[in-house]
């Protein structure tokens, strides 16, 4: 009966002991494994990005900011509206010198699919660079976190987006903190602007932080001229109609976008990397000699294993940028 006890209570210490780690190995995937995917998907955004994007010249300097200045874009001119690339696509390029962003690719669309794979553009809002607020998303904690220091970001400090429409330079004129349902910040503007969301603050999505940017300077694509505004003055470029139709809430930490696609891949990445342990188990304990170690490529399978399973599961799970 002793032995009996004896054994019950070493299974179930297995059990727990096997349950923490795979709960720890989850964890260490979402704080550190996810950047390798978020590497690989800023690879191919790039690539893509490098067929459409023009040879342009340098932002001239930004102006110093003033009581005045929010109400004025100065040696700017703003793209012609134009249709949304599709979801999953290669928008633009975002830097923010004050943060060490540098070139991260932008993709369209807000969904946890898209924000794991880089900053992403709420659909419905104006492209950068375009009259009207444009508005990007990113994580803050996990799959390559660029936007990690948002909250370091100061007024004047500048944000640069290059898009197969030019290269324009925005100048930040406010930062704060909102609730999750506070949609105002995404709400269509007369100026062209730009605004930039993550949650706040780190590991948590209790609000959201948000940062605001006027367009300053730019320069454009040959697809239309460039117009300098002298100093001082307010810009006579006319502008089109926002974009109507702002999200209903200020993407992060939702719901995750596949919820279906991310279980039914969790169980069946799930299901193989049990299969090589076993395997992997039976191989060790059954086996002699050198063949007894084979049981270790067992081991070693459903561990890489494990790393598309916690990404399905990623996906199911509500987000945590």
């Amino acid at each position: 009966m002793a032995v009996r006890t004896g054994l019950v209570v070493k299974r179930i210490a297995l059990s727990l002991l096997g349950t923490g780690s795979l709960l720890l190995g989850f964890v260490a995937y979402q704080l550190w494994g996810t950047a390798l995917y978020e590497h690989s998907a800023q690879a191919r955004l790039q690539q893509e990005l490098r067929s459409k994007l023009h040879t342009m010249g340098t932002l001239p300097p930004l102006p110093k900011v003033t009581a005045t200045s929010g109400q004025t874009f100065q040696n700017s001119r703003v793209a012609p509206t134009v249709p949304d690339p599709g979801t999953g696509s290669a928008v633009g390029l975002i830097s923010i010198p004050a943060i060490g962003v540098s070139g991260a690719a932008i993709i369209e669309g807000t969904g946890e699919s898209q924000l794991q794979q880089g900053p992403g553009h709420y659909p419905g809002t104006p492209l950068p660079g375009e009259a009207g607020n444009a508005a990007i998303a990113g994580h803050r904690t996990t799959y390559g976190a660029p936007f990690y220091n948002l909250d370091q970001v100061k007024t004047g400090d500048a944000i640069n987006i290059q898009t197969p429409q030019g290269l324009f330079g925005y100048q930040v004129v406010l930062t704060k903190i909102v609730s999750p349902d506070d949609v105002s910040v995404l709400q269509p503007s007369a100026l062209p602007e730009l605004t930039l969301t993550t949650c706040n603050p780190r590991y948590s999505a209790t609000s959201r932080l948000i940062v605001t940017a006027l367009l300053r300077t730019s320069v454009t694509a040959n697809s239309f001229v460039n117009t300098t505004t002298p100093p001082g003055a307010t810009s006579t470029t006319t502008t089109s109609a926002p974009a109507s139709g702002a999200p209903a809430q200020i993407v992060a930490d939702e719901a995750g976008s596949d919820v279906g696609g991310g279980v039914i891949g969790a169980i069946l990445w799930g299901l193989g990397a049990v299969a090589a342990a076993i395997a992997g188990s039976y191989a060790y304990r059954r086996l002699t000699g050198a063949a007894r170690w084979s049981g270790a490529v067992g081991w070693l399978g459903a561990v890489a294993l494990l790393l598309p399973c916690f990404q399905h599961i990623s996906l199911a799970l509500p987000a945590s940028f």
